[in-house]
């Protein structure tokens, strides 16, 4: 890859993937040159909608096609290891929406495969990309608030959301957990690495998937984070950092801050600011710019957000669902990633 312009494609058609090439058709590096959905004529609406030249109706073609430089995966993350793992296997660099797939079984395939054909992947956790969120992880990495001693943070929707709808149902990977409660989990391993110890609490549905979920995870260096996740209540989607020597507040949208305000011990406090200039906080463009550059320095992974660190991620959701009960249709058998 080089200075030209990177061209996507795009693997869905649903919500999220039209906000990403929304935000992907505005940067002046980046090409949408094709779509792929399970129906041609949903492909060719979509790519009527944004300017896209090619539309496929099945997703081999999409994989196939050797004039797409990355593939922006944007199924229901019940089928991510099989749409990502469809384009590793034949050649494309892989974007693939949070949660990365259902367990970690499914994640550490993904991850062989992508190293095995030399291919660029990772997660959309854009939260990581987002530039006031690295600024504070690099403000604790520098001490800002000395050795962290806790970390809070809360997702929750209102709802109600009818038995019928994605976020009930247990063939697409429904519940709070992996839907939100991966922010929450993902924003603490962020400041704290793998936690060597977690527990859990849920509400279930009728059809077994989550509702609320509520977990406590714990350090070896005697650092915890209680996290929490809700499709029955609507929290205040707020994070905190405390320290032995401070504390950091991020308020409403912590996976997506416009400001945070880090309070030091015997000093009045300091509130960052996105840049106006980065775009609105709901934008794509950080983790695009990203999965660019990487593509164009030559790396098969991003070190903003790693695949360790997506494995250690899979590896803390799989252990509170193990906590909380939660089971999805077909976890426990094995398909093939590579096309027959």
């Amino acid at each position: 890859m080089t200075a030209e312009n990177v061209r996507w494609g795009i693997l869905a058609t649903g919500g999220i993937a039209a906000a990403f090439t929304a935000d992907l058709v505005d940067l002046p590096d980046a090409d949408v040159v094709a779509v792929a959905s399970r129906r041609e004529d949903t492909a060719k609406a979509f790519a009527d909608r944004f300017g896209i030249p090619r539309a496929y109706g099945d997703w081999e073609a999409l994989a196939r096609d050797e004039d797409v430089d990355v593939v922006y995966v944007a199924t229901p993350h019940s089928t991510h290891r099989a749409a990502a793992g469809l384009c590793l296997a034949n050649g494309r660099n892989v974007l693939c929406e949070k949660p990365f797939t259902l367990n970690v079984r499914e994640a550490e395939e993904l991850v062989a495969l992508s190293r095995e054909h030399g291919r660029f992947l990772m997660e959309a956790m854009w939260m990581y990309c987002n530039p006031l969120v690295r600024r504070l992880k690099a403000l604790v990495e520098d001490g800002a608030v000395g050795e962290v001693r806790t970390v809070q943070a809360d997702f929750g929707l209102a709802g109600p959301f009818p038995p019928s709808h994605r976020l009930r149902d247990p063939a697409q990977g429904g519940g709070a957990l992996l839907d939100l409660g991966v922010y929450p989990v993902s924003f603490a391993q962020l400041l704290l690495g793998e936690p060597a110890d977690v527990t859990a609490r849920a509400v279930l549905s009728d059809e077994g998937v989550d509702l609320q979920t509520g977990a406590l995870l714990s350090w070896e260096g005697g650092a915890i984070a209680s996290v929490h996740c809700s499709i029955v209540g609507g929290t205040s989607n707020t994070a905190y950092v405390t320290g032995s020597q401070g504390r950091i507040d991020i308020p409403n949208g912590f996976f997506y801050p416009d400001r945070f305000v880090l309070h030091r011990d015997g000093k009045d406090p300091e509130e960052f600011v996105a840049d106006p200039a980065d775009g609105p906080r709901n934008s794509f463009r950080h983790e695009a710019r990203e999965v660019m550059r990487a593509l164009r320095a030559g790396e098969t992974e991003s070190p903003v957000v790693p695949l360790d660190g997506t494995l250690a991620v899979m590896r803390t959701l799989d252990a509170i669902r193990d906590h909380i009960g939660v089971r999805y249709p077909g976890e426990d058998t094995t398909e093939e990633l590579t096309p027959a």
